[in-house]
């Protein structure tokens, strides 16, 4: 059972593990009541958590039926990361004190660790360990900026970058050997240039991760 403490954020990422994991394919379709018995809680924060769901782009609301999972296009992937683009070079060019300031090594202790994880998950295919550990990694370096609306932004656009992906990660044979090598792994390299306050080659990291998202969307024939 769920803690009814923070219900509503726990419901909304319960939800979200689910879309993430592939377990909601695109387009399913669901009503607040079969959340709610599903969980065995009331109609109420079962109903919030989708409201959340639906601000963050992942769910869309059918009139009269119910919620279902957002269908997001190539289009929409480009589009996000060249949002993700666009802020993060406008960060980097505008305010480059950011990668000068000190930064407690507690920080950088718990990205490398993060970064480890992640880079082994890639590296291995292993695609729920990954994204996991992918979300927190970019959560803790976009808390470096300690601006906390470019982090919310920034976060929201990588879930649906995930959740545009993984369906089409998932779908074919071969499982995480099908996957291995081919998900990017420049985690740990990253963190050492942020760590280190080297503006040029983070920049050229973050347009390599783009890139590969980029190549990768593509590979899979997605149109």
């Amino acid at each position: 059972m769920i803690q009814r403490s923070t219900l509503r954020e726990q419901l909304a990422e319960a939800l979200r593990e689910e879309i993430l994991a592939g377990r909601l394919a695109p387009d399913a379709e669901f009503t607040v009541r079969e959340i709610a018995e599903q969980y065995g809680v009331s109609a109420t924060p079962v109903r919030e958590a989708l409201v959340d769901l639906s601000a963050q782009g992942l769910l869309e609301v059918e009139q009269h039926r119910g919620y279902r999972i957002k269908q997001l296009t190539f289009t929409d992937f480009r589009q996000m990361v060249e949002a993700l683009a666009l802020v993060g070079d406008g960060v980097l060019h505008r305010n480059p004190a950011l990668l000068q300031r000190p930064v407690g090594r507690e920080a950088f202790t718990s990205i490398r660790r993060r970064a480890v994880a992640a880079r082994q998950a890639a590296l291995a295919g292993d695609l729920d360990i990954l994204i996991a550990y992918d979300l927190r990694y970019w959560r803790e370096l976009d808390a470096l900026l300690e601006n906390p609306h470019i982090g919310e932004f920034l976060d929201r656009l990588r879930v649906r970058c995930w959740a545009f992906l993984v369906p089409r990660l998932r779908g074919g044979p071969g499982g995480g050997e099908r996957l291995a090598g081919r998900l990017w792994a420049g985690h740990l390299t990253l963190a050492d240039a942020v760590e280190t306050g080297d503006i040029d080659e983070t920049g050229r990291l973050l347009s390599e991760y783009r890139s590969h998202i980029l190549a990768l969307a593509a590979e899979l024939g997605v149109s």
